[in-house]
């Protein structure tokens, strides 16, 4: 393009180019009642022609040139793929009639600032300062797959529509800095799985809308500060972090999360350095899936709604956390699934249980609030699934590190009542032997009482009812208390049972504490075994 050609703006911003000075070819107001006029054309041929070092004279000393436009109207396609561009680009309140095409692209830096763009494809750029594309309004996807960003990913305030596919797609994109996204607005699928960013990742206050599809694409993406989405942040659809890396902490604090019936944040197989902040606050219409991320803090819930009725609103499988804060604003509605789960130190409150809890060999260094063992033992009875020992046992186990002995074999007995009730007829009828005597060796000096009780019986009786001697000559005197010990003790004699011999009532009193004393010697065995073997 010849200098010749150039209109009277265009002409203004080729003679401010090589000094960087701003060119500001927006109109003055129009008259009141008057439309406002169209604004001022500038060529997207001569805005490439000039980035591109046509027409110039050889730069004098002190020139630092730039690209500096306010308020044009940039007809045609701004194609600047695969060059290099060696000024930096500042347009503000620009309006483009086609999305400009920097693909494959170097430049120093691009600012956009309250422009109109039907899109912008950046993809495998090359950067070497900030990317900004702030308090824009995109009506098409802005691409940004593979693009390196040395400085700041700015979207601050920009509003992107393209309800139909991946409104922003910045696969395995990579920025040196942050990723500035506060008051974001999307309509369609926010897409940067395998991104990295060496700075943290800002979504406070966002809006992401692609109802029923990915809302946020974060799979596997890379985060070396903080991954914020608090306060403010909405989303609907589904969020995908799973694999991410975040070398700081994770917050959804405040935010709103809807997928109803399906998952809402997947965020599997994550690894957070410091804390998962899910709580103060948080909104969630669908399922939150978290199975296998290890945190290496606190993993809160604190003051969060969870709704995903029918279903798992909450699955904790295998996650990892030194602490764990369940204690939600209110119980969550659907099924909380923590098998496996190493949870540390768990805070958790009973106004607030969820329904249905499932603790298969999940694990924890401590409670925070103990609570009475009974009240514990409903807390793990929460559950639709079958009879499993491992949730009694990590309890029982806490409560002895706790030093709490007692509460640690009320959990066991709960543990072997439970047990219990699986079992066929005829093997549950001896486990209520065994529960009545000595609460299956938990409960000992239940079997003292009952030898005491049957042994006072036993006197009484015989005190009255005296048995006759089998052999009156030889037959030592007889002794109410000792001849009841020796039906009642199989192991041990005092000689009175073989030299007596009841009759009638009598003789049935005899028969029925010999078999108690063999059901009480048999269900102490069985307790002080279960007992020694902390079972």
């Amino acid at each position: 393009m010849r200098i010749d050609e150039l209109n009277a703006h265009e002409r203004r911003l080729w003679d401010a180019f090589p000094q960087g000075r701003p060119v500001d070819v927006s109109t003055d107001p129009a008259p009141p009642d008057s439309p406002p006029p169209p604004p001022p054309v500038i060529r997207s041929d001569a805005v490439a022609a000039l980035l591109l070092g046509a027409a110039h004279a050889e730069p004098t000393p002190g020139d630092r040139p730039a690209l500096r436009l306010t308020g044009a109207h940039i007809t045609g396609r701004l194609d600047l793929g695969f060059t290099d561009v060696a000024a930096p680009i500042l347009l503000t309140g620009c309006r483009f009639d086609e999305a400009p095409l920097l693909q494959g692209a170097r430049t120093r830096q691009l600012v956009m600032t309250d422009c109109a763009l039907p899109g912008l494809v950046a993809d495998t750029a090359q950067i070497d300062g900030r990317l900004v594309v702030s308090r824009c309004r995109l009506t098409g996807p802005l691409v940004l797959n593979r693009t390196q960003i040395n400085g700041d990913l700015d979207l601050r305030d920009t509003a992107v529509g393209f309800p139909e596919g991946e409104a922003i797609s910045a696969v395995h994109a990579h920025v040196a800095g942050d990723a500035l996204c506060t008051n974001l607005a999307v309509e369609g699928t926010f897409r940067l799985s395998g991104a990295s960013i060496d700075g943290e990742f800002d979504l406070e206050g966002a809006a992401l809308r692609a109802p029923g599809r990915h809302a946020l694409d974060a799979y596997h993406v890379r985060v070396a500060e903080d991954f914020t989405c608090h306060p403010g942040f909405s989303a609907e659809g589904r969020i995908i972090l799973s694999g991410a890396t975040v070398a700081a902490g994770i917050g959804f604090c405040g935010a709103r999360l809807s997928n109803p019936g399906d998952v809402a944040l997947e965020a599997v197989d994550v690894t957070v350095d410091r804390n998962f902040d899910l709580g103060l606050g948080l909104t969630v219409d669908g399922a939150v899936k978290l199975d296998g991320t290890r945190v290496g803090t606190e993993l809160s819930f604190r003051d969060a709604e969870l709704t995903h009725q029918d279903g798992t609103a909450l699955s904790l499988r295998a996650t990892q956390a030194r602490e764990t804060d369940l204690r939600t604003r209110r119980p969550i509605d659907g099924v909380v699934d923590a098998r496996n789960a190493r949870l540390g130190t768990l805070y958790d409150a009973q106004d607030t249980w969820p329904t249905d809890l499932r603790l298969a060999d999940a694990t924890y260094e401590t409670l925070a609030y103990p609570l009475p063992a009974a009240e514990r033992v409903r807390w793990i009875r929460r559950t639709t699934v079958d009879y499993l020992p491992q949730p009694y046992e990590q309890l029982a186990a806490t409560y002895r590190r706790l030093g709490h002995e007692d509460e640690a074999r009320t959990v066991l007995l709960a543990k072997q009542r439970h047990r219990r009730a699986t079992l066929p007829p005829h093997i549950r009828l001896w486990g209520h032997a065994q529960d009545l005597s000595v609460g299956y060796g938990y409960r000992p000096l239940r079997a003292g009482l009952w030898l005491l009780a049957l042994l006072a019986c036993g006197a009484l009786y015989f005190a009255f009812h005296t048995p006759a001697p089998l052999d009156p000559g030889k037959a030592p005197p007889f002794n109410a208390v000792f001849y009841t010990l020796d039906l009642l003790v199989p192991i041990i004699t005092f000689g009175q049972e073989s030299a007596f011999a009841p009759r009638d009532t009598g003789q049935w009193l005899s028969y029925a504490l010999i078999a108690s004393g063999w059901i009480l010697a048999t269900t102490v065995t069985a307790g002080i075994s279960r007992a020694v073997t902390r079972q």
